[in-house]
Order: structure tokens, then sequence, then C-alpha cells
């Protein structure tokens, strides 16, 4: 009876390994697919990486020092700033720029950690993406992710430290829609909150985030063929609202503190529609064929009467109405569409965007929305390679991998365009001839980083001959040729820049500085002063305003403007400096002075004027020897003082050390006439011809 029973028994398991062993096996093949994909997925990493290692050893390039946080928000009250004041960054980014004071607390000014936290992000973003595209069930998900890795569109974003915007935001617009499409599979609130945190986030990191709710109504369009109101839509309302919201503001950020606006913004509805439909294609065309991709694009000439121009709109309108028509057979191809249009849609030229002063289209603009046609040719060459024989699968696979290669060795190429801003514009000049931003903006890198004015300033007639109303061009201009003595001719360039950007505080400022050296004081103060209204906070234009009132005989406004500087800066050493000089001038306590001096010395041990100015200070309190100590001091550092020989001269009068008095005040007439100072000159000579015939017990200083 036990034999039979163990045998019944052996028999029943032996038919339920029969049975289980078939789904065992598809259980099994798919655990061994996910497991080869997941090891697949870490290599596209690793080679992205390492496609991306040039960018990694790059420097900081063109608008990064605006937005790699500034030394004044590196502190706590700094990380407030940045959430709490809008303008304290150049985007009202804050969680950007929350990621970047991090950075800067980590690693500094050290380009390479930032870099290196991009291309983190990057792969982030990949490994996200993998994930959406394998809980939306879409063929080729991997392939997808590997394209997105390494395709060279992308290298602008990763690369480029300051879009690091991008990567970070796409960060949490890929978290979101991972936590949204739980929600959708079981309308927990709690995956509804998470999403709509993440969508917050993003918003935070850049705006584009804003078009995730619309791809989240395309992608369920797609998987259902209808969207349900209550289900689908109502859910989405509060991230329409909120995205709205934040929509405007960045607008208004980007017209009224970036400068989105004037001349080169004002372009018609028409127009408008014009560099729509062409930048649609072109950006199609860029991530269908990666060649000749540059920083700054030729800026097309728009003109709706040339009939051409039409067929941009007009064909993509085409296309659309196209893939409507087989949208009941076929929903992928016009999802894809809907959501890479979408995506662009803050860029296509209807919203102002800083950029479009340079260029309508920019790499970096499609990072996001080049996910639609890369996932749609990633699921259909996946289905294609699918219905092949085992043989044709292989080759297939060879293919795929073949095709990221070229992409990755494209992207290594084309990541060298960013190491440096040499390197940067002049590719950029070879690639786009006409970029008259390349020309400015590699002029002042030449003046700032290589002293080279020559050079600087025949680059900036370069752009002035390919954009004749660029005000900033003929402000640097002007900078440079007041550096290199052609005062009257930077006068010029000044006016010019003031009348084609007029109350601009910085514009202001240098062109009074130049009034001031022409003896024009008058007019400098009144410059100074419009400069001081427009920007109250700025430290250096309030000392600057000091200056010029000083040289014109208001010392009392004068010491109130540096005042307002020094509350404004305490730590700047030159502001304290020329505050004891005035006190010095004024009818305020000496001992006013000497303190201003003493913490400008504290400040900078090194700065000549500041000696000088405490040694005048306490000779007029009766500290002669300490007076003379600060005036040998002053020499020391700088040896053509001539002041401070002659006042050195008088200290030893006081001092009885006739000997010195003479040889110091000779000193100091000789340098006086060299300097071409001949009135000093000549009263030095007329004190120690006094001295030799009657020399005093003590004297006043010069």
């Amino acid at each position: 009876m036990s034999e039979i029973s163990q045998r019944v028994q052996n028999d029943s398991i032996a038919e339920q390994h029969a049975a289980a062993s078939p789904m065992d096996a598809v259980v099994a093949a798919v655990s061994a697919r996910r497991s080869r994909e997941l090891w697949l997925l870490g290599l596209v990493v690793v080679v992205t990486a390492a496609a991306y290692w040039p960018a990694m050893r790059g420097g900081f390039i063109w608008d990064d020092d605006g937005h790699v946080t500034r030394p004044e928000l590196c502190s706590l009250g700094g990380l407030y700033r940045i959430w709490f004041e809008v303008g304290a960054t150049q985007q009202y980014y804050p969680l950007l720029h929350s990621l970047f004071w991090l950075e800067h607390l980590l690693w500094g000014d050290n380009a390479f950690g930032y870099h290196a936290t991009n291309v983190l992000l990057h792969c982030g973003v990949v490994c996200l993406l993998y994930a959406v595209l394998r809980r939306l069930r879409i063929p080729g998900a991997l392939l997808a992710a590997a394209i997105f890795a390494v395709h060279p569109v992308m290298v602008e974003s990763v690369a480029w430290i300051t879009e690091q915007k991008n990567t970070l935001s796409a960060i949490f617009y890929l978290s979101a829609v991972l936590a949204y499409l739980r929600f959708d599979e079981t309308r927990r609130r709690s995956w509804y909150w998470g999403a709509l945190v993440l969508f917050l986030l993003g918003l935070a990191a850049k705006t584009v985030t804003a078009t995730l709710p619309a791809a989240l109504l395309v992608i369920f369009w797609w998987q259902r063929g209808r969207l349900d109101w209550r289900k689908d839509v109502w859910p989405l309302v509060p991230f329409f609202a909120v995205g709205a919201v934040v929509g405007v503001f960045t607008a208004w950020v980007e017209r009224k503190l970036i400068g989105a606006q004037g001349a080169d913004f004002e372009l018609s509805f028409l127009e408008r529609g014009l560099i729509a439909g062409r930048a649609i294609w072109f950006y199609l065309g860029k991530l269908v064929w990666p060649v000749d991709l540059t920083f700054i694009y030729p800026r097309w000439k728009l003109n709706t009467a040339v009939w051409w121009q039409w067929l941009f709109p007009l064909s993509a309108l085409a296309m659309t109405g196209l893939l409507w028509g087989v949208h009941r057979r076929w929903r992928a191809p016009l999802a894809a569409w809907l959501f890479f249009i979408g995506t662009l849609f803050p860029v296509l030229g209807f919203l102002n965007v800083f950029p479009f002063i340079y260029s309508f289209v920019a790499d970096h603009f499609q990072y996001l929305a080049s996910l639609g046609p890369i996932v749609l040719f990633a699921s259909g060459v996946s289905l294609l390679v699918a219905r092949l024989s085992e043989r044709g699968q292989m080759a297939g696979n060879v293919a795929c991998a073949a095709l990221v290669g070229v992409l990755a060795v494209l992207t290594w190429r084309q990541c060298g365009m960013y190491s440096d801003l040499d390197t940067l514009y002049q590719t950029t000049i070879d690639r786009n001839p006409g970029c008259w931003m390349a020309y400015n903006n590699l002029g002042v890198h030449v003046a700032k980083d290589k002293l080279d004015d020559a050079a600087a300033m025949a680059l900036y007639r370069q752009a002035l001959e390919l954009k004749p109303d660029y005000a900033e061009t003929h402000y640097n201009l002007a900078n440079a040729l007041v550096r290199t003595g052609k005062r009257q001719e930077a006068l010029g360039e000044f006016e010019q820049a003031l009348k084609l950007r007029p109350n601009t505080p910085d514009y202001e400022n240098n062109y009074a500085n130049l009034l001031k050296l022409l003896g024009r004081t008058k007019e400098a103060v009144a410059h100074l002063g419009r400069a001081a209204a427009m920007e109250p906070n700025d430290a250096e234009i309030q000392a600057n305003l000091g200056i010029a009132l000083m040289a014109d005989g208001e010392t009392d406004r004068a010491i109130n403007a540096y005042e307002r500087a020094v509350r404004l800066d305490s730590d700047v050493a030159n502001f304290h400096c020329v505050l004891s000089k005035a006190l010095l001038n004024s009818k305020r306590p000496i001992s006013e002075a000497i303190e201003e001096a003493q913490t400008a010395i504290r400040l900078d041990p090194e700065l000549a004027e500041a000696h000088h100015n405490l040694g005048v200070a306490l000779a007029r309190s009766g500290q002669v020897p300490a007076a003379a100590k600060e005036f040998q001091e002053t020499i020391r550092l700088d040896p053509q003082h001539a002041d401070a020989y002659a006042n050195l001269a008088k200290a030893y009068a006081v001092l009885g050390r006739a000997e010195d008095v003479v040889t110091t005040a000779t000193a100091a007439i000789a340098l006086a006439k060299s300097s071409g100072n001949q009135e000093a000159a000549g009263q030095i000579e007329a004190w120690l011809a006094n001295y030799r015939a009657n020399p005093p017990k003590r004297s006043a200083t010069h």
C-alpha cells in the first residue's frame, strides 16, 4: 500500500512539474533577459561616461560664472537668498542653484567636479528613461536609452556646466512620470502626491518641466486610444495650473530681469509661426543627421513675403494631419510627434527667450523633446529586428550596437568644443562665421584673461561689422580703448552704447569714470548719480560717485557716498582707504580717518595709499614718529609715491633728522617733476628752501 501511495505521490509531483515547466521557462527567460538588459544598461552608462570624458577635463565657459555660486551667496544666508530673493541668481531656478551651492561647498572652483556631476546626472536620466519605457512596455527600451545617452545633440546639455538645469530637471521629470504611472495603475494618493512633489522640484530646476502633464496625457492617449476626463484629465489639472503659473513667472523673469525684450524680440505672430515651423524640422534634422553641431547657430532672417519660408510650418501641419490620418492603426508616431512638438513649445518662438538674440535654435533646447523621436525610432527598430530570423536578429543587434558606437565617437569629438573658451568661440566662428556674439565674447576673453587689448579690439570691430547696433560690443570696445589710452575714441563708443541701451548702470558708471579722467567732473557726477539711483546696492558705483564728488570739491557728499559703499561691502580695503582720505579733507574728528585707514590696512596690508593716509592722520594728531613709520612703509610699497617722500621729509624735520630731510625732500622733488607735476615740485622746493633758511621745530604735512 505504501509503495502504491508513494508511486501516486511521485506521479503527482511529476505531473505538477510537467504542468509548471512552460510557465517556469517563460519566467526564467524573462528574468534572464532582464538581467542581461541591466548588465547592458550598466555598459551603456560606462560608455556614456567614457564618451563625455573630454568634457569632464574641460574648464568653465560662457555663462558658467553666472550660474556657479558667487562668493556673496556661498553662506547659509546666500542659500536663503537663492530660494527667496528673485534676482539673487541669474535665473530663478532655486533647486538648480542650491545644487550649485552644494557643489561649490564641495569643490569650490574646480570645474571637474561640476562636469562630473553633470555627466552623473545625465547617466541617471538614461537609467530613469529605461525604467519609464520598461514600465510602459515599449519595445526597444535599452536601445532608446543608449541612443539618448550618447547622441551628440545632448553634448551641449551635458558638457556645458550652465545646462546642469537640463539634466537635473530631467531627473525629476522622469521620476515624476514613474510616480504618476504608479498612481495611474493603483490610484493610491501617496503616488499622486509624490508625483506632484517631484514635478514641483523639476520646475524649481527648469521650467520646461511644465510640459509634463501634457506629455502624460499623450502617453495615456497612446495607451488607450482615448482620454477619460475623470480618470486621465481631472487629476492633472493641478499640474497644469502650477505649470502655467510658473511658466508665466519665468516668462516675466526672462523679459524683465534677463532682458528678453527690445528690437530683437519685436516679432509678429506670423514671424513667430515661421520660427516654430522651421525649428521643428531643424531639431528633427539634427537628431537624424547630427553633423555641423555648433554652440550658436545662424539666426534666420525672417520674411513673411518669401514663399519658401512658409514650407516649414505648412509641412509641419501636413505631417500632423498625416499622422492623425493613420492614428487609428498606428498611434505611436502621432504620440511621439505630439510629445516632440509639445515639449519644444516653450522655445519654438511664441515666447521670448533671451538666447533668441543670437539664434532661434540651440541644441540644449531639445534635450527632453528628443525623447519622442528617439523612442519611436528605437521601438520601431526593435520590432523589426524581432521579426527577423535568428541570424537576422544577430545582424540587427550588431547594427544597433554599431549605431550606438558611432554616436559615442561623435559625442567624444563634439565634447572637445566645450573644453575652454578659446576652443568654444573659435569653433563657433569656424562653423558660423556670422556669429557676432562669438567675436564679442572671444574679445572679452582675450582682454580679460590674455590681457591683449589690441587683439580684443580687432574682435570687437569684427562683431560690430556683423551687428552694428549691439550695445555690449560698443561698451566692451570703449573699455579697451580707455585701457590703451584712446580716451576720445572711447568716449564715442560709450555714448553709442548708452544710446542703444540707455539707463544701464555699468555703462553709466564706466562712462562717468572716463569723464572724470577727462576733467569733466560735473558730468561724471551726474552720470554716476543716475547709476547709483538705478543700482543703490552697488558698492563700486557708490565708491566711484564718491571719487567724482571729491574731485568736484563736494567733500561731505563724497563722504556720504563712501560710507554707503562701506556699508554695502565692508570687506573692500580700497573703500575704507578712499573714505579715510575724504575724512582727512573734512571737519570730522581725525580719529575717524585713523580708524578707516587702519581698517583698510587690516584688510590689505600691501595697500600703499592706506599707509599714507594713516601717516597723514597720525601726523596731524601729533604722533609724528608713528607717522614717519607709515610714510616709510608707503615708500617701500610704492617707491614712486612723491607725496609720501614729501611728508616723510616734513616728519624728519619735526624729529630733528636734518640730513634725512634734505635727501628725502630732494627725492620728492625729483619724483614730482618726473611725473609732470611741476606745481607740487615747486611747493616742495619752496618748503625745502624755507627749511634750510629757518629749520622749523614742527611742520604740517603735505
